[in-house]
């Protein structure tokens, strides 16, 4: 019942935030009937909609999963786009050394290396936390300013096409060997990863003593202590975890759709893994049909300049609307969530 309640409440305040963002472009010139038709049929209506949808999904769902890692252990980690960056850029220096090798090696090691480079890149601001009370939210805020000015030096430098236009610094391209799939960005290897990603997190967060105590933690760390853990080593390992999977992400891109890496590449990607993880109300479930909810909005941004005369830019006014609205508090939905539970109090 609570879950229900909770997707209930989701998907009412994105209906609200849709027609506000509607009367908005329609004061400013626009049809917002013609912007919703544009992004249904760019989303989920068109030939080959759902295939696009699902390509900016599954990064996105995996990066969200380690969101709701994170924040199911009360700390908020909320530097995904930064362990997105230095994921991808550790995959790329491991795919150059080992350039030359089988695919069968430089593969399974670029993953392991963009985990590990997602991982302790949440690692600092995880160990500034436990150890120093330092607030994570800001430390990884400025992990995401850090990892894109690496980005930046290592297409521009180490890591730099020689061969590239000059408008946008670059790496070399990975062999085709290398890839896991086309430019379009989706194949079974892409799948098969987000589905035991999802599968893992879900086992890890309902069926181990970590999960458990991790969703304890984010609500009463004391009670935690009783139990006999230790709350600093669920923080680390929560940061850990997320960062990983942030990197992993990474790694996809990298060896999926882009092929490289480019300075500033796909820049909301984290920002928009948390409000999956909000809109899903930190369920795995949940964060994948709200992966694919906004994957499909990301497809449409394509469709918006032609089809509505929109700037692509519109769907960033969408998902930050959706932002405010999911964050706000409702008292008639929480009444109804009060008495699903058989706890009807006035307020």
């Amino acid at each position: 019942m609570e879950s229900i309640l909770s997707g209930l409440r989701a998907a009412v305040f994105i209906v609200i935030a849709l027609l506000l963002c509607g009367v908005i472009f329609e004061i400013a010139g626009y049809s917002a009937p013609l912007m919703f038709e544009s992004i249904l049929d760019g989303a989920f209506l068109r030939r080959g909609a759902l295939e696009q949808a699902l390509r900016w999904a599954l990064p996105l769902f995996i990066t969200a999963l380690g969101v709701v890692i994170s924040f199911r252990a009360g700390y908020f980690n909320i530097g995904g786009q930064g362990q997105f960056y230095m994921g991808a850029i550790a995959a790329a220096f491991v795919a150059e050394w080992l350039k030359g090798s089988p695919a069968a090696l430089v593969i399974p090691a670029c993953f392991v290396a963009g985990m590990a480079g997602g991982a302790l890149w949440a690692l600092w601001p995880g160990i500034l936390r436990i150890k120093s009370g330092a607030d994570e939210v800001i430390t990884t805020l400025m992990g995401n300013f850090i990892a894109a000015f690496v980005l930046v030096y290592v297409t521009a430098g180490p890591l730099k096409d020689p061969s590239g236009s000059g408008q946008q610094a670059s790496s070399r391209p990975l062999d085709a060997a290398y890839r896991i799939s086309n430019s379009l960005g989706l194949s079974p290897t892409i799948i098969i990863i987000a589905v035991l990603a999802g599968v893992l997190v879900w086992a890890l967060l309902n069926r181990t003593s970590f999960g458990i105590l991790a969703g304890l933690s984010g609500r009463n760390p004391t009670m935690v202590e009783w139990q006999g853990a230790r709350v600093w080593r669920i923080g680390l390992a929560s940061f850990l975890i997320s960062g990983a999977l942030a990197g992993l992400a990474g790694t996809i891109e990298l060896m999926g759709p882009n092929g490289r890496l480019a300075g500033g590449f796909l820049p909301g990607h984290g920002f928009t893994a948390i409000l999956i993880a909000l809109v899903a109300n930190l369920s795995v479930l949940g964060t994948a049909v709200a992966a694919l909810f906004f994957g499909g909005l990301a497809s449409a941004a394509l469709f918006l300049p032609i089809l509505a005369g929109l700037p692509s830019a519109a769907i960033d006014i969408i998902n930050a609307a959706i932002s405010l609205f999911i964050t706000a508090k409702s008292g008639f939905i929480d009444r109804v969530a009060r008495l699903g539970k058989g706890q009807w109090t006035k307020s």
